[in-house]
């Protein structure tokens, strides 16, 4: 079982207007995370914040979405060439959030069934889940309600997750759109995410690319706001396996 650890360092701005994440490939990208603590009302959740020193993101979903494409493209600003299983793997990026360093701990899954029982090991002190389809498979779309959400709900209950649309370039691929018209399907619209997201109780949707690396920052930016602000007015717990 691969368990290695990639560690990158990410600069996050707090003295400005918004976040600015600066990888060491030189990409850079905002997100107004610093208002967003601010405007948060709660002396609790700003005890919590200013003490937790780690964020924990795992994302699941079915084999060959893009998950590990995701996670790299994201901490190396490098498109893999070639597509290689996941058993388990982690990256770590490192980020200051008000003058406090905090560790974003990105955790790959593998989605193939022979990993069902493995996988949850991943689980425990997870503050934040990408739950993630491609917008160009039908099928990882559907699993999403009836795989991915039952199973981090039943071992993380009240932890947050994010419905996250991948490979949205495939949109306009012509070879794309002609494999999934001969199986009488078709690519997935944002607002079926949107839907989706809304029924099973997601944070909330968003989609990147991460070819393009199109929304692929806002992602992370969006997870970390949910790990850091979760939307339950009750005091976030971690997931924890019994």
């Amino acid at each position: 079982m691969s368990d290695t650890c990639k560690t990158q360092n990410i600069s996050w701005n707090l003295n400005r207007t918004h976040v600015i994440v600066q990888t060491s490939a030189g990409t850079e990208v905002s997100r107004n995370v610093r208002e967003a603590l601010e405007r948060s009302t709660s002396p609790a959740l700003r005890l919590r914040a200013n003490e937790m020193q780690t964020i924990k993101c795992v994302v699941v979903g079915d084999g060959a979405v893009g998950k590990t494409c995701l996670l790299i493209s994201y901490t190396t600003n490098k498109f893999p060439s070639e597509y290689v299983p996941t058993v388990f793997d982690n990256y770590a990026v490192t980020v200051m959030i008000g003058g406090e360093p905090y560790t974003l701990g990105l955790f790959d899954t593998a989605g193939q069934e022979d990993y069902d029982r493995l996988r949850p090991l991943s689980y425990p002190q997870t503050d934040v889940f990408l739950v993630c389809f491609s917008v160009v498979s039908p099928s990882s779309f559907e699993n999403v309600r009836e795989k991915w959400v039952p199973e981090i709900s039943h071992h993380c209950p009240r932890t947050p997750f994010l419905l996250v649309g991948t490979q949205m370039d495939l949109r306009d691929d012509s070879n794309t759109l002609e494999k999934l018209a001969k199986n009488k399907q078709r690519a997935l619209a944002c607002e079926s995410g949107e839907k989706l997201a809304r029924e099973l109780k997601a944070v909330k949707y968003v989609e990147c690319s991460a070819l393009t690396q199109r929304g692929l920052k806002n992602v992370f930016d969006e997870a970390i706001l949910a790990a850091l602000e979760p939307p339950d007015t009750k005091p976030k717990k971690r997931c924890v396996l019994l």
